[in-house]
Order: structure tokens, then sequence, then C-alpha cells
């Protein structure tokens, strides 16, 4: 059985929808989750802009994601350091994997999302919560660390608030979560959970394909960048832009009073 479902919905399948499938172990990770979730990124990265305009990342059952699967767990206890270090590398180019997707990612939380969950919220650029969600780092609990997702999670919601929450292992509520930055909005229910991640696609599809993507990557392209350098790459990232198709149209449409060439309703 896979333990990954992918179906494309919107005008022309230019939406992915991707949901974690192993709802009686609340979506843990194990290694043919990790594979599956790494391949299908990488499927999709490398699909054009037109062709893939917004992902959505879901789970099936209670739970978003409750971190790895404690049979994993206890096998990867039998592996020696270097069999315990492929294990790892294989889950965080999966995070990479998902990092790097040009496609803007909604993340529909609800349930759980612990551990790994954690990192899978690290790593969408838009994660809509429902209110009653509890989260966690909680490796500390099992006597290991939030060690592979920390870069993605320190990225998202900076030092101070991992060294208030990595050593504990603590869980605490999605209103925490949203001050912290790992959740951008919370609703109440899963019908609202749905509404709101269908809003967002809508949101996503009226903007520009490539400005999208560009809009996105931008951040990754300017960090760690000094001033002058981050001058000077978002000056020609911006003069590509404008002279592209795409903004041509868009300047016209706006113009004109008129819907954008791009612009569909899923």
């Amino acid at each position: 059985m896979t333990a990954l479902r992918v179906e494309r919905t919107g005008p022309d399948g230019v939406v992915a929808r991707v949901t974690l499938a192993r709802p009686e172990v609340h979506n843990a990770f194990d290694a043919s989750l990790i594979a599956e979730l790494r391949s299908t990124f990488a499927s999709l990265a490398r699909e054009d802009a037109p062709n893939l305009r917004a992902v959505v990342l879901a789970a099936d059952g209670p739970s978003f994601c409750a971190g790895a699967d404690i049979a994993w767990m206890r096998a990867a206890m039998e592996l020696d350091v270097e069999g315990n270090e492929q294990d790892a590398m294989a889950m965080a180019e999966m995070f990479e994997a998902i990092d790097v997707c040009p496609a803007p990612l909604v993340a529909r939380v609800h349930g759980a999302a612990l551990g790994g969950g954690m990192g899978l919220c690290a790593v969408a650029d838009l994660v809509i919560a429902e209110a009653g969600t509890r989260f966690g780092f909680t490796e500390t609990r099992l006597g290991i660390l939030p060690s592979v997702i920390a870069p993605f999670v320190i990225a998202k919601i900076g030092d101070t608030h991992a060294r208030a929450l990595f050593p504990s292992g603590r869980r605490f509520d999605a209103v925490r979560a949203q001050r912290i930055g790992l959740v951008h909005e919370l609703v109440e229910g899963e019908a609202a959970l749905d509404a709101a991640v269908d809003a967002a696609i809508a949101e996503l599809l009226a903007a520009g394909p490539t400005a999208a993507r560009a809009a996105k990557s931008i951040m990754r392209e300017v960090r760690g960048l000094g001033h002058g350098a981050a001058k000077w790459h978002t000056a020609r990232v911006i003069a590509r832009q404008r002279t592209s198709a795409e903004a041509q149209e868009g300047f016209r449409a706006f113009a004109e009073k008129r819907k954008a060439a791009w612009r569909v309703d899923e």
C-alpha cells in the first residue's frame, strides 16, 4: 500500500494535493513515507509554473503527522552510527526536497503535528491549522532530539522559540504555534479548514505563475547575502520579471480593468 496519495485539482490540474495516507499510525514517518515524499516533491519540482501553480499538503485520519513511526525507530536503534546517519540523511533530504519545491506550498494541519510533523509545518509556505491541533518538538521525551528538522524550524521560528521548546519536548496548543510563527492561520473545525485552504489556493491562482514562484524563491536567494549583494541581486530579479511576458500582461490587465490571462477559478 502506498503511504501517499497525490491528486490534481483546479483548471487543467494546476493544483497538486499531496496527502499522507497512513492514518492507522497517525501518519507517522517510516522509510516508505519518507521515500515517497522525497520522490513526489522532486517530481513536482520539475514541473513548470503554468502547469503547477500550488501544492497542498494534507493528511488522512485524526492527525496531520505524529512524528516517527515507533516500529521504524525501534529498527533504527539496531543500526550502528553509520546506518543511523544514512537513515537520518534520507529524512533530511526529504525535508529539503519539500523546502525547495518552487511552487507555493500550503499545509492543511489538524489533530496533531509532533516531531517530524513540525518539520513539515516548517517547510510549508503557508500553514493553516484547525484550532484544536496539538504541536510539539517531542523528541527529547524519547531520549533523542529534533536534529534533522532543526535548520528548517529555526529558519521559521527563530532561535529564541527553538531554545524555549526544543529541550523540554513539551506539547503546546495552536495559539502558541501561531504566536511563534509556525502556523499562519487558525480556524475552528475541519469544514472551516477546508474552506480556508481553498481560499488560500484561490489567492495563489490569482497571482502570476512565475511571479509567485519568484516571490517564494527570493527569500532563499537573499538569505545570508550582505547588503550590497542583496541590493544587486534583487534589482536584477525584478528587472527580469518586469520585462517578462507575464508582467506585461499583468500591467495591461490592470490598466484595462480586466482579469489577467492567468486568472482561473478553481
